[in-house]
């Protein structure tokens, strides 16, 4: 899209060379269902330049990018047209946005170190505060009190009033590295961050100090990180071409560490989001896919593929039957995976895996043992070994009825 401070809504044409009217004109048409792929999918040409970011919102009826070209525009999902462009504030890419919850407000965050509060409805600027380093990550509180940014190369992040932009708290030096990403828990109690130096912290708005810092043994930048609705799990995503749940919410990530999600990209986890119902995970990578995975066997189910370049960044809709991706090839796509569990690939998957092996962490000595699916292992909590050394503790079940 144009780089240009204009009202999509306007029934006045923009001034520019044909290119731009061409390219307008392209774009008043929207976008139709393609179903050359495993699932329907739109494609939205969003922006000149790489998009790097693009979620739901407002009941998922509309869709949200933002992009190194500068600008942020508001789309209808329905007809996939722009609403509104948010332009003419920002110097450098927007980095990122978060939608305040129950407002029609939202921040962008930016490498020109400002972060700014609009009106999504009337695409007004509320108020713009300056921060000290290049913003790389921003989110709100799922109170809508609060929003929180990280900054490089102070490493800091800072959490401020949603409605006015006034700094509350600022912790210079969280991590050792590049903060990639911040979130509130959806208790809106701590920050996570994640960092370019592999380590996981979460900083407790009531103590104000870090109460929880993993090393996560991820091999290379952790990139990404998201809560389910219930803040059990973190789940992060990294470079090393893996994601990891970690239970932050029993603590249980302290004996048994995270569980790896692992085979469902050959490249880099850029980016990754649960399901409202926490049941599904959607990630996606430097590889040019998008996989979704079930949060009960963990692992992968279906691979969506159609992008030219890296993907930044993707959502789930509240209902389960729209995932949106970003990417650097400028587009963003809308999958309709609504009849997911009709295409072949998801059917053969979920025989293999109702027969096969599911792979348990023992809560004794750490170590990984395997269990069949088709039994029931809710009291296999600890390997054969351990259940040997106190036979008293585990008590045998019996076969599944057929």
């Amino acid at each position: 899209m144009a780089s240009i401070n204009m009202d999509p809504l306007s029934v006045d044409e923009p001034t520019g060379g044909e290119e731009e009217e061409e390219e307008e004109e392209e774009k008043g048409r929207g976008a139709e269902w393609s179903r050359d792929t495993q699932v329907p999918v739109k494609q939205v040409a969003a922006h000149r330049e790489a998009v790097n970011a693009a979620r739901l919102c407002f009941s998922d009826s509309f869709l949200l990018s933002c992009s190194s070209d500068a600008t942020t525009v508001l789309w209808d999902v329905e007809s996939c047209l722009p609403r509104r462009l948010f332009s003419g504030v920002h110097g450098k890419p927007v980095t990122e946005f978060a939608v305040i919850p129950n407002s029609n407000r939202m921040v962008t965050v930016s490498w020109d170190k400002k972060m700014v509060s609009w009106d999504v409805e009337t695409g007004q600027t509320l108020w713009t505060s300056m921060q000290a380093g290049l913003l790389t990550s921003c989110s709100a509180s799922a109170d809508g009190r609060l929003l929180v940014c990280a900054a490089d190369p102070q490493n800091s992040v800072n959490v401020s009033d949603a409605a006015s932009g006034r700094t509350l708290h600022q912790v210079n030096d969280h991590h050792r590295s590049t903060i990639t990403r911040c979130r509130f828990d959806p208790q809106s109690q701590r920050v996570a961050t994640v960092s370019a130096d592999r380590r996981i912290r979460l900083w407790d708005l009531l103590a104000l100090k870090t109460t929880v810092s993993i090393n996560s043994n991820h091999g290379n930048v952790v990139s990404n990180c998201c809560f389910p609705n219930n803040g059990r799990f973190l789940c992060t995503a990294s470079w090393d071409k893996t994601l990891k749940l970690w239970d932050v919410q029993t603590g249980g990530f302290r004996s048994h560490g995270g569980a790896a999600l692992q085979g469902g990209h050959e490249g880099s986890v850029s980016s990754c989001c649960f399901s409202a119902d926490a049941n599904l995970l959607v990630s996606g990578s430097y590889d040019r896919t998008v996989a979704l995975w079930d949060m009960s066997t963990l692992c992968q189910t279906l691979i969506l593929k159609g992008h030219s370049d890296w993907i930044t960044d993707v959502s789930i809709s509240a209902d389960r039957t729209l995932v949106t991706s970003a990417s650097k090839d400028g587009t963003v796509r809308l999958w309709n995976i609504k009849n997911m569990e009709e295409i072949p690939e998801v059917l053969e998957k979920r025989r293999t895996e109702g027969a096969g092996i599911h792979i348990l962490q023992c809560d004794e000595c750490g170590k990984a043992f395997p269990v069949s699916r088709l039994q029931t292992s809710e009291l296999l909590t600890r390997c054969v070994f351990c259940r040997l050394r106190s036979p008293s503790r585990y008590r045998l079940q019996p076969p599944p009825v057929i």
